[in-house]
């Protein structure tokens, strides 16, 4: 568009930028007055347009004297008073409440000062002589005019601009098409108040369609007009057949449970969902009901909020330099976002990947300036890089998270499992024993427990070094197991998200495949907790809940990503990997587990073994495995951990591997 051109709502030759629509709105709200008095004098006068008596001169015509001269004066005020509450300003598409009471309010004062208007001008006319006859006209005017005016020009202005926002709402289109069809689960003062938020701000544009509740007193009732459709055993029909898209949970107090119920009948449609903010957080005042987000699969599978003893956690972390090795990774960047809520003196991030170092080490900084914070690349294999460490910032509690943890990658490079999980642990622990560190906590996992992988069968092994080291040592060593954490680096779920988003297949290695879950705050809060707790040679035992199925998972997560299971995104059977399970095994009760003061920790008792043959098997093992000979190293294993259940061919291991690859090349291509 040129410069010089004449835009929409400006008249010709006025300054850039300065619209004609106060002028518009001048003009349209004394109309609107006009109106309002007209009729307010019909009501008056019995829809008499010559009211005979109620005048000095019998028969005389109400409209051309006194109606006329009086909206002059009408309009003089009302034209005033609306314009000082910027009533010519606003967009009336997007009317709402306070601007209803805004109109209220002029309305109340015009009326008040015409009031004085009328009886003051009464009293000169019968007190001044010398007013002209014609200057008496308005004053004939009845005062309940004034009143009924008053309630008309509400009526008229605010049904008019609500007439306009029902307009819009009704016509207007997002980006061209039909606004999203909303069903909303949840009947209660929740969905109440989300269905009001809706119709009151124009910015959430949604054609509600109904309500779903399992109230059967709610049936066929209706909430701001829009029905009680059915219970949540309807929820999928109902969405079919009412073409909707979008599915908004409005019960800010459902569990996990409840909430991955809905998701589950809602199995094969295209839907998205949504839930509202949780209810402390809307009776704070920080949110809003409408303030809606996507459900994210953590909705369907985290569990209730863990309850810290922060004051023992305090007393663990506070003033003390605190070093956390795999400081980049999901779970040790998390350990370090916890430990900073506790006030430490100083946090030594420990990682030898240099990129996920200095993007945690960033995010640190910017956040808790106040806390001296150093990142520091070292490979736990080097004792002596190690030991420097140790040496120049003398760290007083040691949260080891660093590991090799994927359990395919594992069984195809057994060597480096033995290196970085046990001689790495190994040189952590000695060193922390070394310079006498107060605590030293290692992050095992639930695949140590009866092992069937290289992976974990490493991390029994550290957590056996780490036991046998704790007897003789001043250093509190504790270890803390659980299992799988949602959304970690290289976990099934930002597998199954980039599957998706490639149009699948999502791939799941049995049918039967369950594992345990819970999220990445919760683990990380659970070992502070358990650390604090620690008395030396512990090894604790998360509650991790309800094993879930992974084909469940991906359905759910399909589902979520607003696809169809088996109609737009496959599910596809791959079998299982080399050394893993179907079942992970983590309880905590039985007569091996003890329990502690809190109830998602519990401790699993075992003997240690003697220190100077395990630590002479250790370096059996250690020596063999740069060689990478998965034989040898399977071997030893099984010498020094009996449960462990390990696959000694690795020629067939390999050679299903590559064949493997070989299949996935030739079908990209």
């Amino acid at each position: 568009m040129h410069s010089d051109s004449v835009k929409k709502d400006q008249y010709p030759g006025a300054p850039s930028g300065l619209s004609i629509r106060p002028i518009k709105l001048f003009w349209t709200h004394a109309l609107l007055f006009s109106v309002a008095l007209f009729l307010s004098f019909l009501i008056r006068f019995d829809m008499r347009v010559i009211p005979g008596e109620n005048f000095p001169e019998k028969g005389i015509w109400w409209f051309p004297y006194v109606f006329l001269s009086w909206l002059a004066v009408t309009l003089t005020v009302k034209l005033l008073v609306f314009g000082l509450l910027h009533q010519f300003q606003g967009w009336w598409k997007y009317v709402s409440v306070p601007d209803l009471l805004t109109i209220i309010t002029a309305s109340f004062i015009s009326a008040m000062i015409l009031t004085m208007i009328l009886f003051l001008g009464r009293w000169a006319v019968e007190n001044v002589p010398f007013i002209e006859t014609h200057m008496n006209l308005p004053f004939y005017t009845p005062s309940s005019v004034i009143m009924l005016d008053w309630g008309g020009t509400i009526v008229v202005v605010c049904g008019v601009r609500l007439a306009i926002r029902l307009y819009y709402e009704e016509t207007e289109t997002l980006e061209g098409g039909r606004l999203p069809r909303l069903l909303i689960v949840g009947a209660g003062n929740a969905g109440e108040v989300l269905m009001r938020e809706i119709h009151r701000k124009p910015e959430i544009s949604y054609d509600v369609v109904g309500f779903i509740d399992d109230d059967l007193k709610k049936q066929g009732a209706r909430i701001h007009g829009i029905p009680v459709l059915g219970t949540t055993e309807q929820i999928k029909e109902i969405a079919q057949l009412r073409n909707i898209d979008e599915i908004a949970i409005a019960m800010p107090s459902a569990t996990h449970r409840q909430l991955r119920r809905v998701v589950t009948r809602c199995e094969g449609t295209k839907l998205r969902f949504s839930t509202v903010p949780d209810l402390v957080e809307i009776a704070s005042g920080k949110v809003r009901v409408s303030q809606m987000r996507n459900i994210d699969i953590n909705d369907l599978l985290g569990r209730e909020p863990v309850k810290l003893d922060e004051d023992l956690i305090r007393r663990f972390i506070k003033d003390k330099v605190v070093a956390i090795t795999g400081a980049g990774g999901s779970i040790g960047a998390e350990m370090c976002r916890q430990v900073l809520q506790f006030g430490p003196k100083r946090l030594i991030l420990i990682e030898q990947a240099e990129n996920a170092l200095f993007d945690i080490g960033r995010e640190l900084e910017s956040k808790f300036k106040q806390i001296d914070i150093q990142s520091c690349i070292c490979d736990i294999i080097d004792r002596k890089r190690v030991e420097a460490l140790f040496e120049q910032y003398l760290p007083e509690v040691v949260i080891h998270a660093a590991a090799h943890k994927h359990v395919p990658l594992m069984e195809l490079n057994p060597g480096e499992a033995i290196k970085n999980n046990v001689l790495g642990a190994r040189h952590m622990a000695e060193t922390a024993d070394k310079y006498r560190t107060d605590h030293f906590v290692m992050i095992s996992t639930d695949k140590a427990v009866n092992p069937t992988s290289i992976m974990g069968s490493s991390k029994r092994l550290a957590e056996m070094l780490i036991q046998t080291l704790n007897q003789r040592s001043k250093t509190v060593f504790v270890m803390v197991r659980f299992g799988n954490v949602l959304g970690s680096n290289g976990s099934v779920l930002p597998i199954f998200r980039r599957q998706i988003a490639e149009g699948g297949p999502v791939t799941v290695t049995h049918p039967e495949m369950r594992r345990y879950f819970m999220t990445i705050p919760e683990a990380s809060q659970l070992v502070l907790q358990a650390a604090a707790m620690g008395q030396g040679g512990e090894i604790f035992v998360l509650d991790m809940g309800e094993p879930v199925k992974i084909a469940d998972l991906a359905r759910e997560l399909i589902t979520l990503s607003g696809f169809s299971v088996g109609e737009d995104i496959e599910i596809e059977f791959t079998g299982m990997r080399p050394g893993e399970k179907l079942f992970e095994e983590l309880t905590t009760t039985g007569e091996n587990m003890q329990p502690t003061r809190h109830p998602k920790i519990s401790i699993w008792k075992n003997v240690p073994p003697e220190e100077a043959a395990l630590n002479k098997a250790i370096d059996k093992l250690v020596s063999v495995a740069d060689k990478g000979d998965r034989m040898k190293i399977v071997k030893l294993i099984k010498q020094i951990v009996p449960e462990y259940v390990g696959d000694l061919d690795s020629t067939k291991l390999h050679a299903d591997h590559q064949a493997k690859n070989n299949l996935q090349t030739d079908s990209s291509n």
